[in-house]
């Protein structure tokens, strides 16, 4: 095993009360350790990793005090949730694991993903997302309440850049990096995943440095720009950027609702015209 990492990893749980599984600290997130030997060593740990194991890890994780202590601190803080329990930790993604689409948001919402244990539900950028993702038939209800809902998602994944929600919706760069090796396990583990699309500044620029991170030689860093789709050399997803679907930018009007669709009608052509294209393919080989 690589020596950094080695002398770099924290304990953030058990894997059926035998061997403990590592997570490396958020310092070495900042370069000492890279998200693919940390990747090589965690799939030696668990061979059989599956995005509800990956879940469990998320769970477990304890790296960021100062964001654990501001999830386990928001029962009562709010009036209209005060009587309801709180999920109070770090929230795994949640979706189709077949999914041609990744939807990466900011982080959970205090009183919304927080509360109820998963990403988007509860709270009114959850709103937004869920209806739109109904409307364009990638759910099968517009509601997300609670985790027994019914909700179910066909095609898309929703995950999060950050897994605990952080004091006024910002997290540090060391809290965005910590979390960087759940992105990778989570694109790892969506093999048919064909795009990502990003909702907002800060998520749009954690992916990119994703794909540095994995390879991706950049001639030019790309620049956020709402409903701009972006390609890639080395890394086949494509990627499209939307404003965040916050109260903040929907009450201020940055993001309006055709704003909105806007953005759903491009991934459903980004998806179909992947369709058409393999279609076409499979044809030429038949003749």
């Amino acid at each position: 095993m690589d020596d950094c990492l080695q002398a770099n990893i924290g304990h953030i749980g058990r894997r059926g009360g035998g061997k403990p599984i590592h997570l490396p600290l958020a310092a070495c997130a900042r370069g000492l350790v890279s998200t693919s030997s940390f990747l090589s060593y965690t799939m030696h740990m668990e061979q059989s990793l599956s995005l509800s194991g990956l879940a469990s890890l998320v769970h477990a994780c304890d790296r960021c005090q100062r964001l654990r202590a501001w999830c386990e601190t928001a029962q009562g803080q709010q009036a209209r949730y005060r009587d309801q329990p709180y999920w109070g930790k770090p929230v795994a993604g949640f979706g189709d694991q077949n999914a041609r689409i990744v939807i990466i948001g900011l982080a959970p919402g205090r009183h919304g993903a927080n509360r109820t244990g998963r990403p988007f539900t509860g709270d009114a950028a959850g709103g937004w997302l869920y209806d739109a993702l109904f409307r364009y038939g990638f759910a099968n209800s517009s509601s997300s309440i609670a985790m027994n809902d019914g909700l179910t998602l066909r095609d898309v994944y929703i995950t999060n850049l950050v897994r605990c929600a952080p004091p006024g919706d910002k997290p540090s760069r060391d809290e965005i990096d910590a979390c960087q090796t759940f992105l990778h396990q989570e694109l790892t583990l969506l093999p048919r995943s064909e795009g990502v699309l990003t909702l907002g500044r800060v998520a749009f620029e954690g992916y990119i440095r994703w794909l540095q991170e994995m390879g991706e030689g950049l001639k030019k860093r790309p620049v956020f720009e709402h409903g701009r789709v972006y390609r890639f050399d080395r890394n086949k997803r494509w990627l499209l950027a939307s404003y965040h679907c916050s109260q903040r930018n929907t009450r201020s009007g940055r993001l309006t609702p055709p704003m909105w669709n806007q953005i759903f009608e491009q991934l459903g052509r980004l998806v179909s015209a992947k369709n058409d294209g393999e279609m076409a393919s499979e044809m030429a080989k038949k003749e």
